[in-house]
């Protein structure tokens, strides 16, 4: 691959996600979405239909040995982000990673090794740190604007949103968890992100599974299996301290009786100069003033092209150049440690200090 050749793209996965990432994608003028896979071949052949995608795999294992391929989006079922992508990885392929990173910290921490071991690029699907509003945010706390954030309470809500009943996604020994790791990782990841690079070192947490084995609570994602069964958590409640002396709170649900924050994703920032609220797409800035509290509206950009576009053109730089993604393998691993020292906790009923070494 020259600097001057297109990026050959492969897509392991055609669900849903899949096919956001092949749209994307598809958008950059500087690659090519080359082949497609997924274990129900009669979806990778639609998708390679409607898109235009000139091979279709019958599996990850062929497609990742394809020599014309340069790099591969994983947008497989929890269980199988590890093996996927140690294979593509040592296959010599750059790899894009759906999260959560893995089911688990071991499984994270063998991702870790065989992209240190590659060479290769290896960055996390984590578009929330990619909208304008985010953004915006995080140039003001470089600019220290905010200070030292010391406080961060985060979180997402959901009243009634357990998706896929009794699928891969309400299986702990498939997904890894439920509503911490399925969005409660990507406020968890905005908020170290928010805090500076501060490493999280121990976790007290409860999870609780109130809705979900009673078969209330279920949302509209997925399409459920009355077969199946749910033995993952519900909500999900956590402290987070950090070696720089930081606490981070983490509050989710896919079920709950409540409004709280509107039953949306929230994040609200402490800082020793200022602080930030953010929720419902809007957001606001805190700081003091002539002895008084002073508040500034963030304001969307007039023609903004969307988190996944800007996330997708900065994991094809990363290619190109080398550069460490903004959402590394390491950032990956950071959420992985933590959410499993949630459950952990909730098991024991005691802090867990976190675990990194490799």
């Amino acid at each position: 691959m020259s600097a001057n050749d297109n990026i050959q793209i492969g897509i392991i996965g055609a669900g849903n996600i899949g096919n956001v990432h092949i749209q994307e994608f598809k958008k950059l003028a500087d690659v090519d979405v080359a082949a497609v896979t997924d274990v129900y071949q009669p979806l990778a052949v639609e998708r390679a239909s409607k898109y235009g995608i000139p091979k279709v795999y019958e599996s990850y294992q062929e497609l990742v040995q394809d020599p014309s391929i340069d790099a591969v989006i994983v947008c497989v079922p929890n269980e199988a982000h590890a093996p996927v992508a140690i294979n593509a990885l040592k296959a010599g392929k750059h790899v894009l990673l759906e999260k959560p990173m893995a089911v688990n910290a071991a499984a994270a921490k063998e991702i870790v090794k065989a992209h240190r071991q590659s060479g290769k690029t290896l960055m996390m699907s984590h578009q929330r740190r990619w909208e304008w509003i985010n953004l915006q945010v995080k140039e003001q706390i470089d600019k220290g604007a905010l200070g030292q954030v010391y406080n961060v309470k985060t979180g997402w809500m959901r009243r009634k949103g357990i998706p896929g009943w009794g699928t891969w996604f309400t299986q702990m020994s498939k997904s890894g968890g439920g509503p911490l790791i399925d969005i409660g990782v990507h406020m968890l990841d905005l908020s170290l992100h928010f805090m500076g690079g501060a490493k999280p070192v121990s976790v007290f947490g409860t999870t609780y599974a109130e809705f979900g084995p009673h078969k209330r609570g279920i949302g509209t994602w997925g399409k459920p299996d009355w077969n199946g069964f749910y033995d993952v958590e519900d909500l999900a409640t956590a402290l987070i301290k950090l070696d720089n002396g930081g606490t981070l709170t983490l509050d989710v649900s896919w079920a709950a009786h409540t409004s709280f924050q509107n039953n949306g994703a929230y994040v609200h920032l402490m800082g020793t100069e200022g602080g930030a609220s953010l929720g419902d797409g809007k957001g606001r800035l805190h700081t003091e003033l002539f002895d008084r509290t002073a508040d500034v509206e963030l304001t969307a950009p007039t023609a903004d092209e969307g988190p996944r576009a800007r996330m997708s053109r900065h994991f094809i730089e990363c290619v190109r150049t080398g550069q460490e993604p903004l959402t590394s393998a390491m950032s990956g691993l950071a959420n992985s440690l933590v959410l499993e020292a949630i459950y952990e906790s909730s098991r024991t009923g005691n802090k867990v200090d976190l675990d990194w070494s490799l």
